[in-house]
């Protein structure tokens, strides 16, 4: 026969007791050996891959692949091939990853832009057919953003906008808008609205309002929103490669996929671009870290 529970509770009672008074918790000292079992390996899983990038970056060519944990000539000859765009794929460096930065840029300010006053008029200002505009952005969201790619390409083809900054700048936009107009109205209802009555008593128009208390309380909000969709833009390949050609509109990471035409590709070059090309998000990223945690999860519990 099992134990009564009284007695069984009255045991861990007493275990505890015992942990408490020698010093030691053995039941925290479980959990965090559970926690560095799982911790460990998925840090070594995510680590190994930029690892390899950095151990190419630093390689010469002919050592490239040799295998070893770490080179035995390590060299900064690659980054100063790739800074003085001394090699044929990399003739445009600066100009792709420029126009890499602007297409980033462009298409986070527009997102904002967009995102913020949607959310501001549906949340605050209650306008007609919100919940339609809502109950749509989650819809697009349904086809996945691959399936639109063609389409995407004949519509700015009869626009005249392919090779042309414009036609990502846009897609991108297309693409980020209805989940930071959804992420941006569910933060802005958890705003008090006795703040817009005060403000509407006092005299404040809608503009004001939108100005003065309602800005500054979206803040976190409006970095983390603004920073998702750079670097959704930045990161973006499908449609940079379908909507732009010439060499010298062509964003980086198409660039880069241009090194793996040639038949003996120039790994180590390839490696030494894309480490310099991951260090501004990684950058923008652990910048905005907190705003990034609090204002992605704005909302999205209900008090």
């Amino acid at each position: 026969m099992s134990a009564p529970a009284g007695a069984v509770l009255g045991r861990d009672a007493a275990a505890a007791a015992a942990d408490r008074e020698s010093g030691f918790d053995w039941r925290a000292l479980a959990t965090d050996a559970k926690l560095l079992l799982i911790g460990i390996p998925v840090f070594i899983w995510t680590v190994l891959p930029i690892y390899h990038m950095v151990l190419f970056a630093i390689s010469p060519k002919q050592d490239a692949f040799s295998g070893k944990l770490w080179p035995e000539h390590p060299t900064l000859r690659n980054f100063e091939v790739v800074f003085g765009q001394k090699h044929y794929f990399l003739s445009h460096f600066w100009l792709q990853l420029w126009n890499s930065l602007v297409i980033a840029v462009a298409t986070g300010v527009l997102t904002l832009m967009i995102a913020t006053f949607a959310a501001f008029a549906i949340s605050r200002l209650k306008v007609r057919g919100g919940r339609t505009v809502m109950n749509l952005a989650l819809f697009t969201y349904f086809i996945p953003a691959a399936f639109l790619a063609v389409p995407m390409y004949r519509t700015m083809g009869l626009y005249g906008l392919l090779n042309n900054h414009w036609a990502l700048i846009l897609a991108m936009v297309t693409i980020a808008s209805p989940y930071a107009i959804w992420v941006l109205k569910q933060a802005s209802d958890k705003l008090p609205y006795e703040l817009d009555e005060a403000a509407v008593m006092d005299g404040a128009s809608p503009m004001q309002l939108f100005r003065l208390v309602y800005l500054p309380l979206m803040m976190p909000s409006l970095v983390a929103i603004g920073t998702y969709a750079l670097l959704l833009a930045w990161n973006e390949y499908l449609y940079a490669f379908l909507l732009l050609s010439r060499d010298t509109d062509i964003t980086l990471p198409v660039a880069l996929g241009n090194f793996l035409a040639a038949d003996d590709s120039p790994w180590e070059l390839l490696m030494t671009t894309g480490l310099i090309y991951s260090l501004p998000p990684a950058a923008i990223y652990y910048t905005f870290k907190r705003y990034m945690v609090g204002g992605l999860t704005a909302g999205a519990v209900k008090s």
